[in-house]
Protein backbone atom coordinates (compact mmCIF):
# COMPACT_ATOMS: atom_id res chain seq x y z
CA UNK A 1 0.00 0.00 0.00
CA UNK A 2 2.61 2.30 0.86
CA UNK A 3 4.27 1.56 -2.76
CA UNK A 4 1.34 2.15 -4.23
CA UNK A 5 0.45 6.04 -2.58
CA UNK A 6 4.20 6.91 -2.71
CA UNK A 7 4.92 9.53 -4.67
CA UNK A 8 8.31 11.39 -5.97
CA UNK A 9 8.31 14.97 -5.84
CA UNK A 10 10.62 16.93 -8.48
CA UNK A 11 12.58 19.18 -6.29
CA UNK A 12 12.45 21.56 -8.92
CA UNK A 13 8.12 21.79 -8.61
CA UNK A 14 7.39 25.26 -6.76
CA UNK A 15 4.93 24.11 -4.41
CA UNK A 16 2.52 27.77 -4.63
CA UNK A 17 1.96 26.72 -8.31
CA UNK A 18 1.23 23.00 -7.21
CA UNK A 19 -1.15 25.22 -4.72
CA UNK A 20 -2.97 26.51 -7.29
CA UNK A 21 -3.24 23.81 -9.64
CA UNK A 22 -4.92 21.86 -6.91
CA UNK A 23 -7.29 24.43 -5.62
CA UNK A 24 -8.65 24.89 -9.77
CA UNK A 25 -8.95 20.94 -10.16
CA UNK A 26 -11.27 20.68 -7.52
CA UNK A 27 -12.94 23.95 -8.14
CA UNK A 28 -13.77 22.00 -11.06
CA UNK A 29 -14.63 18.16 -9.45
CA UNK A 30 -16.71 20.34 -6.61
CA UNK A 31 -19.05 22.22 -9.12
CA UNK A 32 -19.22 19.42 -11.82
CA UNK A 33 -20.22 16.77 -8.46
CA UNK A 34 -22.74 19.43 -7.72
CA UNK A 35 -24.84 17.61 -10.73
CA UNK A 36 -25.18 14.64 -8.10
CA UNK A 37 -26.95 17.29 -5.58
CA UNK A 38 -30.52 18.13 -5.14
CA UNK A 39 -30.44 21.96 -6.59
CA UNK A 40 -30.77 23.56 -3.47
CA UNK A 41 -27.61 22.07 -2.18
CA UNK A 42 -25.77 22.51 -4.78
CA UNK A 43 -26.31 26.24 -4.34
CA UNK A 44 -23.95 26.09 -1.08
CA UNK A 45 -21.38 24.19 -2.83
CA UNK A 46 -21.25 26.69 -5.64
CA UNK A 47 -20.42 29.20 -3.25
CA UNK A 48 -17.30 27.45 -2.69
CA UNK A 49 -16.01 27.32 -6.11
CA UNK A 50 -14.36 29.48 -8.27
CA UNK A 51 -13.52 29.22 -12.06
CA UNK A 52 -11.10 26.76 -11.75
CA UNK A 53 -10.67 26.21 -15.91
CA UNK A 54 -9.43 30.00 -16.07
CA UNK A 55 -6.77 29.39 -13.42
CA UNK A 56 -5.75 26.37 -15.62
CA UNK A 57 -5.49 28.78 -18.41
CA UNK A 58 -2.88 31.35 -16.94
CA UNK A 59 -1.07 28.83 -15.11
CA UNK A 60 -0.39 26.99 -18.42
CA UNK A 61 0.14 30.45 -20.40
CA UNK A 62 3.09 31.17 -16.94
CA UNK A 63 4.41 28.08 -17.67
CA UNK A 64 4.67 27.60 -21.04
CA UNK A 65 5.60 31.58 -21.39
CA UNK A 66 8.43 30.67 -18.84
CA UNK A 67 9.49 27.93 -21.25
CA UNK A 68 9.79 29.19 -23.94
CA UNK A 69 11.90 32.32 -22.67
CA UNK A 70 14.50 30.05 -20.80
CA UNK A 71 14.76 28.38 -24.44
CA UNK A 72 15.12 31.42 -25.91
CA UNK A 73 17.06 33.09 -23.42
CA UNK A 74 19.91 30.18 -23.43
CA UNK A 75 20.67 30.90 -27.15
CA UNK A 76 19.06 27.61 -27.83
CA UNK A 77 15.75 28.99 -29.93
CA UNK A 78 12.95 27.61 -30.45
CA UNK A 79 12.77 24.31 -32.04
CA UNK A 80 8.93 23.82 -33.35
CA UNK A 81 8.89 19.88 -33.83
CA UNK A 82 10.77 19.46 -30.81
CA UNK A 83 8.24 21.80 -28.27
CA UNK A 84 5.34 20.15 -30.00
CA UNK A 85 6.36 16.56 -29.13
CA UNK A 86 7.39 17.13 -25.71
CA UNK A 87 4.23 19.08 -24.67
CA UNK A 88 1.82 16.72 -26.62
CA UNK A 89 3.66 13.90 -24.95
CA UNK A 90 2.26 15.22 -22.14
CA UNK A 91 -1.00 15.99 -23.28
CA UNK A 92 -2.33 14.05 -26.11
CA UNK A 93 -1.84 10.07 -24.87
CA UNK A 94 -4.28 11.22 -21.70
CA UNK A 95 -6.31 12.79 -24.02
CA UNK A 96 -6.75 9.98 -26.87
CA UNK A 97 -7.22 6.84 -24.27
CA UNK A 98 -10.11 8.63 -22.42
CA UNK A 99 -11.64 9.90 -25.67
CA UNK A 100 -11.20 6.53 -27.25
CA UNK A 101 -12.83 4.96 -24.33
CA UNK A 102 -15.68 7.40 -24.35
CA UNK A 103 -16.42 6.75 -28.05
CA UNK A 104 -16.16 2.45 -27.20
CA UNK A 105 -18.84 3.00 -24.56
CA UNK A 106 -20.95 5.10 -26.71
CA UNK A 107 -20.90 2.83 -30.02
CA UNK A 108 -21.37 -0.21 -27.51
CA UNK A 109 -24.47 1.01 -25.36
CA UNK A 110 -26.10 4.01 -28.14
CA UNK A 111 -26.97 3.29 -31.26
CA UNK A 112 -27.81 6.89 -32.13
CA UNK A 113 -23.70 7.91 -31.59
CA UNK A 114 -22.49 9.12 -34.43
CA UNK A 115 -18.54 8.10 -34.90
CA UNK A 116 -17.69 10.90 -37.35
CA UNK A 117 -17.60 13.77 -34.76
CA UNK A 118 -14.52 11.96 -33.17
CA UNK A 119 -12.37 13.46 -35.93
CA UNK A 120 -12.89 16.47 -34.63
CA UNK A 121 -12.11 15.77 -31.18
CA UNK A 122 -8.45 13.93 -32.35
CA UNK A 123 -8.13 17.37 -34.25
CA UNK A 124 -9.01 19.76 -31.64
CA UNK A 125 -12.02 21.48 -34.01
CA UNK A 126 -14.93 20.68 -32.13
CA UNK A 127 -15.21 23.61 -30.58
CA UNK A 128 -12.74 26.07 -32.46
CA UNK A 129 -15.00 28.52 -33.55
CA UNK A 130 -18.76 26.83 -32.89
CA UNK A 131 -20.05 25.20 -30.35
CA UNK A 132 -18.90 22.12 -28.25
CA UNK A 133 -20.86 19.35 -28.88
CA UNK A 134 -22.72 17.20 -26.32
CA UNK A 135 -20.10 14.27 -26.31
CA UNK A 136 -16.95 14.65 -23.93
CA UNK A 137 -18.16 18.23 -22.57
CA UNK A 138 -15.19 19.08 -20.52
CA UNK A 139 -12.88 18.54 -23.37
CA UNK A 140 -13.82 22.31 -24.53
CA UNK A 141 -10.71 23.85 -22.42
CA UNK A 142 -8.39 21.09 -23.87
CA UNK A 143 -8.85 22.56 -27.26
CA UNK A 144 -8.33 25.94 -26.51
CA UNK A 145 -5.01 24.70 -24.21
CA UNK A 146 -3.74 22.62 -27.21
CA UNK A 147 -4.28 25.49 -29.83
CA UNK A 148 -2.68 27.85 -27.53
CA UNK A 149 0.45 25.18 -27.71
CA UNK A 150 0.44 24.90 -31.41
CA UNK A 151 -0.22 28.34 -32.25
CA UNK A 152 1.82 30.97 -30.19
CA UNK A 153 5.10 29.15 -30.26
CA UNK A 154 5.02 28.90 -34.15
CA UNK A 155 4.07 32.84 -34.07
CA UNK A 156 7.19 33.23 -31.80
CA UNK A 157 9.35 31.01 -34.00
CA UNK A 158 8.59 32.78 -37.12
CA UNK A 159 9.01 36.47 -35.79
CA UNK A 160 12.75 35.13 -34.02
CA UNK A 161 13.90 33.48 -36.96
CA UNK A 162 12.70 34.88 -40.27
CA UNK A 163 11.84 38.95 -38.70
CA UNK A 164 14.49 39.18 -36.35
CA UNK A 165 12.34 40.73 -34.19
CA UNK A 166 13.92 40.63 -30.27
CA UNK A 167 12.76 38.36 -27.34
CA UNK A 168 10.83 40.55 -25.46
CA UNK A 169 9.56 42.60 -28.06
CA UNK A 170 8.03 39.23 -30.07
CA UNK A 171 6.74 37.66 -26.44
CA UNK A 172 5.01 40.71 -25.26
CA UNK A 173 3.80 41.77 -28.96
CA UNK A 174 2.27 38.65 -29.42
CA UNK A 175 0.62 38.55 -26.18
CA UNK A 176 -1.06 41.88 -26.45
CA UNK A 177 -2.15 40.82 -30.08
CA UNK A 178 -3.80 37.77 -28.65
CA UNK A 179 -5.29 39.43 -26.19
CA UNK A 180 -6.55 42.41 -28.18
CA UNK A 181 -7.83 40.20 -31.24
CA UNK A 182 -10.51 37.78 -28.73
CA UNK A 183 -11.50 40.30 -26.83
CA UNK A 184 -12.74 42.24 -30.21
CA UNK A 185 -14.04 39.05 -31.35
CA UNK A 186 -15.86 38.54 -28.24
CA UNK A 187 -16.96 42.56 -28.36
CA UNK A 188 -18.10 41.97 -32.38
CA UNK A 189 -20.02 38.48 -31.44
CA UNK A 190 -21.68 40.55 -27.92
CA UNK A 191 -22.91 43.58 -30.62
CA UNK A 192 -24.40 41.59 -33.24
CA UNK A 193 -25.93 38.34 -31.19
CA UNK A 194 -29.49 39.28 -31.31
CA UNK A 195 -30.77 38.00 -28.16
CA UNK A 196 -28.12 36.82 -24.90
CA UNK A 197 -28.93 33.85 -22.22
CA UNK A 198 -27.04 32.73 -19.75
CA UNK A 199 -26.50 29.40 -22.26
CA UNK A 200 -25.43 31.51 -24.79
CA UNK A 201 -22.89 32.72 -22.74
CA UNK A 202 -21.74 29.87 -21.51
CA UNK A 203 -21.11 28.24 -25.30
CA UNK A 204 -20.61 30.97 -27.32
CA UNK A 205 -18.69 33.12 -25.40
CA UNK A 206 -17.23 30.98 -22.71
CA UNK A 207 -16.14 27.29 -24.59
CA UNK A 208 -14.86 28.40 -27.83
CA UNK A 209 -11.16 28.18 -28.99
CA UNK A 210 -11.83 31.54 -30.70
CA UNK A 211 -12.90 33.72 -27.84
CA UNK A 212 -11.01 31.92 -24.98
CA UNK A 213 -7.14 31.89 -26.58
CA UNK A 214 -7.06 35.04 -24.64
CA UNK A 215 -7.20 34.13 -21.29
CA UNK A 216 -3.77 31.72 -21.55
CA UNK A 217 -1.79 34.93 -23.03
CA UNK A 218 -2.36 36.49 -19.50
CA UNK A 219 -0.11 34.08 -18.15
CA UNK A 220 2.11 34.76 -20.85
CA UNK A 221 2.49 38.39 -19.77
CA UNK A 222 2.86 37.01 -16.39
CA UNK A 223 6.02 35.17 -17.14
CA UNK A 224 7.33 37.91 -19.43
CA UNK A 225 7.43 40.08 -15.84
CA UNK A 226 8.84 37.04 -13.98
CA UNK A 227 11.93 36.63 -16.04
CA UNK A 228 12.12 40.52 -17.56
CA UNK A 229 11.22 42.51 -14.35
CA UNK A 230 12.16 40.30 -11.33
CA UNK A 231 12.52 43.27 -9.02
CA UNK A 232 8.90 44.64 -9.90
CA UNK A 233 7.39 40.66 -9.34
CA UNK A 234 9.43 40.37 -5.88
CA UNK A 235 8.99 44.09 -4.58
CA UNK A 236 5.05 43.75 -5.17
CA UNK A 237 3.95 39.75 -4.71
CA UNK A 238 1.88 40.37 -1.30
CA UNK A 239 0.26 43.30 -2.64
CA UNK A 240 -0.64 41.92 -5.91
CA UNK A 241 -1.57 38.32 -4.02
CA UNK A 242 -4.25 40.47 -1.95
CA UNK A 243 -5.43 42.48 -4.67
CA UNK A 244 -5.67 39.42 -7.12
CA UNK A 245 -7.49 37.71 -3.65
CA UNK A 246 -10.13 40.57 -3.95
CA UNK A 247 -10.38 40.72 -7.44
CA UNK A 248 -11.60 37.33 -7.95
CA UNK A 249 -13.89 37.27 -4.52
CA UNK A 250 -15.59 40.47 -6.23
CA UNK A 251 -16.03 38.19 -9.57
CA UNK A 252 -17.46 35.97 -7.94
CA UNK A 253 -19.54 37.32 -4.74
CA UNK A 254 -20.02 41.13 -5.73
CA UNK A 255 -20.79 40.82 -9.72
CA UNK A 256 -23.35 38.32 -9.64
CA UNK A 257 -25.52 40.87 -7.67
CA UNK A 258 -25.02 43.97 -10.13
CA UNK A 259 -25.54 42.14 -13.48
CA UNK A 260 -26.57 38.79 -15.09
CA UNK A 261 -24.46 36.47 -17.84
CA UNK A 262 -25.75 38.44 -20.70
CA UNK A 263 -24.60 41.71 -19.86
CA UNK A 264 -21.68 43.57 -21.53
CA UNK A 265 -18.99 43.29 -19.00
CA UNK A 266 -19.76 39.55 -18.14
CA UNK A 267 -19.73 38.43 -22.07
CA UNK A 268 -16.89 40.20 -22.90
CA UNK A 269 -14.42 41.58 -19.90
CA UNK A 270 -15.39 38.99 -17.20
CA UNK A 271 -13.21 36.41 -18.54
CA UNK A 272 -10.15 38.95 -19.18
CA UNK A 273 -10.39 40.53 -15.64
CA UNK A 274 -10.57 36.94 -14.05
CA UNK A 275 -7.50 35.84 -15.92
CA UNK A 276 -5.55 39.53 -14.45
CA UNK A 277 -6.90 38.44 -11.27
CA UNK A 278 -5.44 35.23 -11.07
CA UNK A 279 -2.09 36.41 -12.70
CA UNK A 280 -1.91 38.60 -10.03
CA UNK A 281 -1.47 35.29 -7.47
CA UNK A 282 1.61 34.27 -9.29
CA UNK A 283 4.12 36.15 -7.50
CA UNK A 284 3.63 35.36 -4.10
CA UNK A 285 2.70 31.79 -5.10
CA UNK A 286 6.02 31.29 -7.16
CA UNK A 287 7.92 32.39 -3.94
CA UNK A 288 6.42 29.68 -1.91
CA UNK A 289 8.43 26.59 -2.27
CA UNK A 290 8.54 24.72 1.36
CA UNK A 291 6.98 21.00 1.42
CA UNK A 292 7.45 20.35 4.82
CA UNK A 293 3.60 18.55 6.44
CA UNK A 294 1.10 16.69 5.34
CA UNK A 295 -0.90 19.31 3.45
CA UNK A 296 1.61 20.36 1.00
CA UNK A 297 2.45 16.95 0.01
CA UNK A 298 -1.28 16.15 -0.07
CA UNK A 299 -2.09 19.27 -2.51
CA UNK A 300 1.24 18.54 -4.56
CA UNK A 301 -0.17 15.02 -4.86
CA UNK A 302 -3.88 16.39 -6.18
CA UNK A 303 -2.07 19.22 -8.78
CA UNK A 304 -0.28 15.83 -10.30
CA UNK A 305 -3.16 13.85 -10.85
CA UNK A 306 -4.84 17.02 -11.83
CA UNK A 307 -4.88 16.43 -15.21
CA UNK A 308 -6.19 12.83 -15.27
CA UNK A 309 -8.98 14.07 -12.59
CA UNK A 310 -10.52 16.68 -15.21
CA UNK A 311 -10.70 14.03 -18.05
CA UNK A 312 -12.24 11.53 -15.95
CA UNK A 313 -14.52 12.95 -13.28
CA UNK A 314 -17.41 14.28 -15.35
CA UNK A 315 -18.18 11.77 -18.53
CA UNK A 316 -16.73 8.42 -17.67
CA UNK A 317 -16.94 8.40 -13.17
CA UNK A 318 -20.58 10.26 -13.57
CA UNK A 319 -22.25 9.32 -16.31
CA UNK A 320 -20.80 6.42 -17.24
CA UNK A 321 -20.08 4.65 -13.69
CA UNK A 322 -22.74 6.44 -11.24
CA UNK A 323 -25.87 7.55 -12.99
CA UNK A 324 -25.60 3.76 -14.51
CA UNK A 325 -25.89 1.78 -11.33
CA UNK A 326 -29.52 1.09 -10.28
CA UNK A 327 -28.84 2.65 -7.14
CA UNK A 328 -32.84 2.12 -6.02
CA UNK A 329 -32.60 -1.54 -5.74
CA UNK A 330 -30.37 -1.29 -2.75
CA UNK A 331 -31.93 1.59 -0.95
CA UNK A 332 -35.31 3.51 -0.85
CA UNK A 333 -34.06 6.58 0.94
CA UNK A 334 -32.88 9.48 -1.88
CA UNK A 335 -30.77 11.16 0.36
CA UNK A 336 -28.46 8.01 1.42
CA UNK A 337 -28.55 7.26 -2.33
CA UNK A 338 -27.05 11.11 -2.71
CA UNK A 339 -24.88 11.06 0.42
CA UNK A 340 -23.30 7.49 -1.16
CA UNK A 341 -22.94 8.50 -4.70
CA UNK A 342 -21.33 11.79 -4.11
CA UNK A 343 -18.66 10.10 -1.71
CA UNK A 344 -18.23 7.28 -4.15
CA UNK A 345 -17.61 10.16 -7.05
CA UNK A 346 -14.58 11.43 -4.87
CA UNK A 347 -13.55 7.70 -4.23
CA UNK A 348 -13.22 7.00 -7.46
CA UNK A 349 -12.16 10.66 -9.23
CA UNK A 350 -9.04 9.40 -6.80
CA UNK A 351 -8.33 6.18 -7.17
CA UNK A 352 -9.33 6.07 -10.78
CA UNK A 353 -6.69 9.34 -11.73
CA UNK A 354 -4.41 7.89 -9.45
CA UNK A 355 -4.46 4.25 -11.69
CA UNK A 356 -4.28 6.74 -15.02
CA UNK A 357 -1.33 8.82 -14.26
CA UNK A 358 0.78 6.76 -12.47
CA UNK A 359 0.47 3.30 -14.82
CA UNK A 360 -0.23 5.53 -18.36
CA UNK A 361 -0.16 9.32 -18.10
CA UNK A 362 3.21 9.10 -16.61
CA UNK A 363 4.90 6.54 -18.34
CA UNK A 364 4.17 8.11 -21.58
CA UNK A 365 5.52 11.68 -20.90
CA UNK A 366 8.55 9.86 -19.64
CA UNK A 367 9.11 8.42 -23.73
CA UNK A 368 9.66 12.16 -25.11
CA UNK A 369 13.28 12.05 -22.80
CA UNK A 370 14.23 8.82 -25.48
Amino acid sequence: MKSFLKLNLDSKRILGLDILRAVAILCVVIDHGGLLMPPALREWTDLLVFDGVSIFFVLSGFLIGGILIKLIERGVGIDIIDFWKRRWYRTIPNYLFVLVLLAVLELIFNSQFDMQQIGSYALFFQNFNSIHPAFFPEAWSLSVEEWFYLLIPFFLFIQLNFFKIPTKSSLLGTALLVILVITYIRFNRYSTFPALTENIWDNVFRKQVITRLDSIMYGVLAAYVFYFNPGFWEKYKRMLFIFGLVLLGCFKYVAPLLENRVSLFQAVFSFSFQSIATACLLPFLTSVKSREGFWPKALSYISILSYSMYLLNLTLIQNWILRKIPWTLFMESKYAIGGIRYVLYWVLVFCLSHLLYFYYEAPMTRLRDR
